[in-house]
C-alpha cells in the first residue's frame, strides 16, 4: 500500500512539472531567428563576423606572440652555485681538520645586439599575427556575405521553381480528368508532365542548395545547425571599379598576403643577423666567496668569469640556414607579388563584364517575365496559346530568375575578391536604402 501511494504521489508531480513546461513554452517568446523572421543580409555577415569560433584561435594567436616577445626581452636568471665539504691539512707533524665551503652568484651575459634582435623577430611575429587575424576577418566576412547571398538566390530559385511546378501539376490533374480525344491531347498531357517532373527536380537541387547554405552559416556563426535561416529580400546595387593601375598599386601597398610575406622577409633578414651574432659565445660574471677552516681560516672573495671558447662550432651551419632561408623569403615574396597581380586583374575584368552584362537588364523585367508566365498559363486552359508557347515561357521565366540572382552572385563574388586583394573599399555592393 505505501509502493502504491508513493507511485500516486510521484505521477501526480510528474503530471504538475509537464503542465508547467507547456505552459512555459506557451508564454515564451518566439526566437527571433526562426523561418518566419527573415534577417537582413548585412546582419547575417555582423553576427558572423563576432560569434565565429574560430576567432578565437587568431586571437590566441596574437597573445602568443606576445608571450614570445615578453620573453625575447628577458634576461636569462642569474645562477647561484655552491659547494660544502671537509678539509684536512698535513704538514710538519701537524694536522688539522675542518670545513671548507663556497658559494658563486653568477650572471650570463649576451653578445651586445643579440636581444634588440630578438625583440626585432618577435615583434615580426605580432605583426603577422595581427596580419593573420585582420586577413581571416575580411575574408569571414566577404564568406559570410557570399554564403547570405547564396542563401537569398537559393531561396528564390527554389520559390520560382515550385511556383511554376504547382501550376503544372495543377494543369496535370485537370487534363487526367479529362478523356483525351485524339493524339494531340494526349502528347500534350506527356509533355506537361515531363516538364512537371524537370521542375519538381529543380525545385528540389534549389532546396539543397538552401540548405547547405544554411548549414555553413550556422556553422559559421556557432548556432546549433537545425536553426533556420531566411534572409530578407536584397536587392544589390554595384559600383564601378577603380582602374587597373589604381588596384594594381593599392595590391602593392594594402594586400595582406604581400604584407605578410614583406614582414616575413624582415623578420628573416633579423634572423641572418642573430645566427651571424651568436658564433660569438655568452658568458658568465659574477662574484664569489670560499672559505676553509683547517687549522688556519683561509676566506676568499672576488669576481669569477666563464664562457666556452669558439674553437670548433661557430654556428655557419646556423648562418648557411637563416641565409637559405631568407633567400626562400624573397622568392615567396616576388611570386606572391605576380600571383596578387594576376587575381587582381582577372577579378577585375570578371566584375567589368558582369557589370555589363547587368546594364543590359530592365529591372521590371523578372516581374514581367513571371506576369507573362501566369498570363500563359490561364490562356492554356481556355485554349488560346499553344502548348509550346505555354511550357517554352514557363521555361524561360525560371531560367531568367536564375540568370539575374547567378549575375548578381557571380558580381558580388569578384567584388569582394576585388576588396580583399586590394584592401580598397570602393562600395563594390552593397544593399538599397528601401531593403535595409
Amino acid at each position: 500500500m505505501k509502493n502504491w501511494n508513493r507511485c500516486q504521489l510521484g505521477l501526480c508531480l510528474l503530471a504538475a512539472l509537464t503542465r508547467s513546461v507547456v505552459a512555459a513554452e506557451k508564454d515564451s517568446p518566439p526566437s527571433p531567428s526562426t523561418n518566419d523572421v527573415p534577417v537582413a543580409l548585412e546582419a547575417l555577415v555582423a553576427d558572423v563576423v563576432e560569434h565565429n569560433p574560430e576567432l578565437n584561435f587568431y586571437l590566441a594567436e596574437v597573445a602568443a606572440a606576445k608571450g614570445e616577445r615578453r620573453t625575447a626581452g628577458t634576461r636569462a636568471n642569474p645562477e647561484v652555485a655552491t659547494t660544502f665539504g671537509q678539509k684536512s691539512a698535513r704538514g710538519g707533524g701537524m694536522s688539522a681538520e675542518g670545513v671548507a665551503w663556497s658559494v658563486s652568484v653568477q650572471q650570463t651575459i649576451e653578445w651586445p645586439g643579440r636581444i634588440p634582435l630578438r625583440k626585432a623577430i618577435a615583434n615580426q611575429q605580432i605583426q603577422l599575427a595581427d596580419l593573420g587575424l585582420a586577413q581571416f576577418k575580411t575574408a569571414l566576412a566577404a564568406r559570410a556575405r557570399t554564403l547570405a547571398y547564396n542563401l537569398f538566390a537559393a531561396q528564390e530559385k527554389a520559390a520560382a521553381a515550385h511556383e511554376v511546378a504547382d501550376r503544372f501539376q495543377q494543369l496535370r490533374e485537370v487534363l487526367v480528368q479529362r478523356d483525351p480525344a485524339g493524339l494531340t491531347p494526349l502528347l500534350e498531357t506527356r509533355i506537361i508532365e515531363a516538364t512537371e517532373l524537370i521542375l519538381k527536380r529543380k525545385s528540389s537541387e534549389a532546396t539543397l542548395v538552401t540548405q547547405a547554405a544554411m548549414l555553413e552559416l550556422n556553422q559559421l556563426r556557432g548556432v546549433p545547425w537545425t536553426q533556420p535561416v531566411r534572409i530578407q529580400p536584397t536587392p544589390l546595387v554595384f559600383s564601378a571599379a577603380p582602374e587597373m593601375r589604381t588596384l594594381l598599386g593599392a595590391a602593392q601597398t594594402n594586400n595582406f598576403e604581400l604584407r605578410m610575406r614583406g614582414v616575413e622577409l624582415e623578420q628573416q633578414g633579423f634572423k641572418v643577423s642573430l645566427a651571424q651574432k651568436d658564433k660569438y659565445p655568452a658568458f658568465k660574471v659574477g662574484p664569489y666567496v670560499s672559505q676553509e677552516r683547517a687549522g688556519d681560516r683561509e676566506q676568499q672573495i672576488g669576481i669569477g668569469i666563464s664562457m666556452p671558447i669558439p674553437l670548433w662550432n661557430k654556428n655557419k651551419g646556423g648562418v648557411e640556414t637563416a641565409t637559405a632561408r631568407q633567400k626562400q623569403a624573397e622568392t615567396s615574396l616576388y611570386v606572391t607579388q605576380r600571383d596578387i597581380e594576376r587575381r587582381v586583374v582577372e577579378r577585375a575584368l570578371t566584375y567589368q563584364a558582369k557589370l555589363g552584362e547587368m546594364a543590359k537588364w530592365r529591372a521590371e523585367s523578372i516581374e514581367e517575365f513571371r506576369k507573362a508566365a501566369e498570363l500563359a498559363d490561364r490562356h492554356y486552359r481556355l485554349g488560346a496559346v499553344p502548348i509550346a508557347t505555354y511550357v517554352e515561357l514557363q521555361k524561360q521565366y525560371l531560367e531568367a530568375v536564375e540568370a539575374l540572382l547567378d549575375t548578381q552572385r557571380e558580381a558580388l563574388e569578384a567584388g569582394q575578391e576585388i576588396q580583399r586583394l586590394t584592401g580598397l573599399d570602393f562600395n563594390a555592393v552593397t544593399v538599397k536604402e528601401d531593403a535595409k
